[in-house]
């Protein structure tokens, strides 16, 4: 009796163990069931109603930097949809945007050597030399760049800057042997070289229109413009002691929406490279920026929609 017990007994549990092997099985197909319904919820189909569609920028191009690019034109490309502006060979406008670039990731440098620690401020590095004194800063990158254009136009009556103190000293005058005496607050001409036009001659005028001229005289210099009439060439600045100041060196436009988009450039203190900045608020427009608000944030300074001033 214990025998037959045991074994119908042992046929019982092997009985048990069969429907709960399947259970599990069954339970297991369920589950998979489940979530491949669950995954058909999540995909959407395409739309067909164009009211029904959500909005879609036209500012997103990935990405928007061309490696192999050696100016601001080839290196940085536009946002899908705009179109560089037009401008006239030989302007002060094409000189901006073909500025010659160093390679991708080069950094910025100081006037000692020393690299810039933020790399989040720029996108690229303006080839320019800036000399070895501590004067190549905000304005001065600015009033450089200009002078710079006209120098090599030939345009030497044009190249001409004013003094914090009101002074204006004409590159015209520096060429033909005048130098410049300072007194106090005073200046004046006065001869004491003789007449030359070499380009070293025209770097030592412009640290000398670096060491005395500033964000607060070029902002009185400059003439006030409207926001939305910005171009190339144009500079966003506040003057102060420090102020700051940034150029724009490119422009595109969206022709179906008539929105601008514009690349700034900068240089700052210490004495520094200039570089281009990028927009700290935009990570798929950027290094465009688009003026569509009462202030404009760039990664080192906020400027005011009124700070807009040209040549």
């Amino acid at each position: 009796m214990i025998l037959l017990k045991d074994t119908a007994l042992h046929k019982l549990l092997n009985y048990n163990t069969v429907i709960v092997h399947a259970m599990q099985q069954t339970s297991m197909i369920i589950f998979l069931l489940l979530i491949l319904l669950c995954w058909n919820c999540n995909v959407t189909t395409p739309q067909t109603n164009e009211e029904s569609r959500e909005p879609t920028t036209t500012l997103i191009n990935l990405p928007l930097i061309n490696s192999t690019g050696y100016t601001v034109e080839e290196r940085i490309l536009t946002p899908a949809g705009f179109e560089r502006s037009k401008v006239l060979a030989g302007s002060f406008q094409a000189y901006l945007r073909t500025l010659p670039l160093k390679p991708v990731k080069s950094l910025v440098r100081y006037y000692n050597g020393a690299t810039k620690a933020n790399t989040n401020v720029y996108e690229a590095v303006v080839d320019l030399n800036i000399g070895t004194k501590d004067l190549h800063q905000c304005a001065d990158a600015i009033m450089r760049l200009r002078a710079e254009h006209l120098w090599h136009q030939g345009a030497y009556d044009e190249i001409h800057f004013n003094f914090t103190n009101g002074f204006r000293a004409d590159y015209s005058e520096w060429m033909n042997g005048k130098r410049m005496k300072v007194d106090g607050n005073k200046t004046w001409w006065s001869s004491k070289a003789q007449p030359s036009n070499t380009y070293e001659d025209f770097w030592n005028y412009m640290e000398l229109i670096f060491t005395y001229a500033g964000t607060a005289s070029l902002e009185r210099e400059l003439l006030p413009i409207d926001m939305a009439e910005a171009e190339i060439g144009d500079v966003i600045i506040q003057g102060g002691h420090p102020g700051h100041a940034v150029i724009i060196i490119d422009k595109a436009v969206n022709k179906e929406t008539g929105t601008s988009a514009y690349l700034l450039a900068q240089s700052f203190m210490p004495a520094q490279e200039v570089q281009v900045l990028k927009n700290p608020l935009s990570e798929r427009t950027s290094p465009w920026y688009i003026f569509d608000d009462n202030q404009i944030l760039t990664p080192e300074w906020r400027f005011r929609n009124t700070d807009f001033r040209r040549f």
